[in-house]
């Protein structure tokens, strides 16, 4: 099933750039208006299909999952990868992204060849090849708020869009103004309509300003805009099954939850997210249930060069969604959180980065990790199970 899906999405991506050629306006807006999870598009970022799913308005909402990875960039090593075999660029790991019926991670990197390098001291691009190389892996869905998505300055955006379009990748978390930057990406899963969006807490301080989405400026969601993020995930929680959150944030190399990031938590989970993911402390941090939401405040590195020691430990976090009546919520728990947690089943696949990729551990080496992984949970607010 999911290799029809690859294979009808790579017909359609050609679609797209047959259409960018002869000048097709096939949607408006940017960076959220772009390719449902099983190809089309209607204009509004609203995608049906994925998964082998019902479409807009039909049939029964059943089970799903959705995968996630950390924080990924084609720097180093990895640009050998890229610019060598870009199908097979993210390793082993892609075929735990491929079983899900979403998959989503966060890229850390400016997706372009031109711009001006941001003032700083680490800055990160990539080639159009990149999206490419994402897509070979199963994910369906990327988020680029974070303190490297700007680094080639506002060329680097525009690129970036450019070729998330081209490549049929819907992006989340960026945009032409703060609506796009805002807006979730929205795709139906089985039956059910799942909103994806993308927003970071941190910016380099000097960058702020320049870096943060505007109703008239280019940039990217803030998540330290709280009023605004709420108000996108209350919008979201009035018309979706299931809304999800990817934030970057925390502290770098601090293993447990900040009282920012709890805070943060807690708020989008009163608004209606489902799940709430983040990375780039880079180690991992806990995840786990916060209430009746899913909060998995760390996901550490993911492809990414220079991992060692606890930057190493990485892994694939994949969450089972229960969008149906009378199971775990459904249609009418839509504007507020009622009934039993959305989250049905949460699995954490341990890997380590080896050579700036993840190889998925198995036997006694994943459990170890994994009860490595379960530890974290005394530095944070999130339990094993909803309450």
């Amino acid at each position: 099933m999911r290799e029809r899906r690859r294979r009808k999405r790579r017909s359609t991506a050609m679609a797209v750039v047959l259409a960018l050629v002869t000048g097709t306006a096939l949607a408006a807006g940017g960076v959220a208006v772009t390719l449902a999870a099983d190809g089309g598009s209607d204009g509004s970022g609203d995608g049906s299909g994925g998964g082998g799913g019902g479409g807009k308005g039909g049939g029964p909402k059943r089970p799903f999952t959705v995968a996630f990875g950390g924080d990924v960039h084609f720097e180093g090593m990895l640009r050998a990868r890229l610019d060598s075999a870009p199908d097979t660029a993210l390793g082993p790991v892609a075929e735990q992204l491929k079983r899900a019926d979403l998959a989503m991670v966060n890229l850390e990197t400016a997706v372009t060849t031109g711009g001006t390098q941001a003032p700083k001291q680490f800055a990160f691009r990539a080639p159009p090849t990149a999206f490419r190389a994402l897509r070979s892996a199963g994910v369906d869905v990327t988020t680029m708020a974070n303190n490297h998505g700007m680094d080639f300055g506002e060329t680097g955006l525009t690129d970036s869009l450019a070729a998330g379009r081209q490549a049929g990748m819907p992006l989340v978390g960026i945009g032409r103004n703060a609506a796009e930057a805002y807006k979730p990406y929205t795709v139906t899963v089985k039956g059910a309509k799942v909103a994806v969006i993308g927003a970071t807490q941190v910016l380099d301080d000097n960058l702020i300003q320049a870096w943060t989405a505007t109703d008239a400026k280019a940039g990217l969601a803030s998540a330290k805009n709280v009023p605004r993020l709420v108000q996108a995930v209350l919008a979201a929680r009035k018309a979706a099954d299931v809304v999800i959150v990817n934030l970057h944030w925390g502290q770098e190399l601090n293993s447990c939850a900040t009282p920012v990031q709890r805070q943060l938590a807690a708020q989008l989970a009163d608004a209606g997210a489902d799940a709430v993911v983040g990375s780039h402390a880079h180690v991992l941090q806990a995840g786990g249930y916060l209430r009746k939401s899913y909060v998995h405040y760390g996901l550490g590195n993911f492809v990414f060069y220079n991992s060692s020691g606890r930057t190493a430990q990485s892994g694939v976090l994949t969450l089972t969604f229960d969008p149906g009546p009378g199971g775990q919520g459904g249609a009418k728990a839509r504007g507020a959180k009622t009934g039993a947690s959305r989250v049905a089943k949460a699995d954490w696949a341990p890997a380590v980065i080896n050579g700036g990729i993840p190889r998925p551990l198995s036997g006694a080496e994943a459990q170890t990790a994994r009860t490595r992984w379960e530890s974290l949970r005394t530095c944070a607010d999130v339990r094993p199970g909803p309450s």
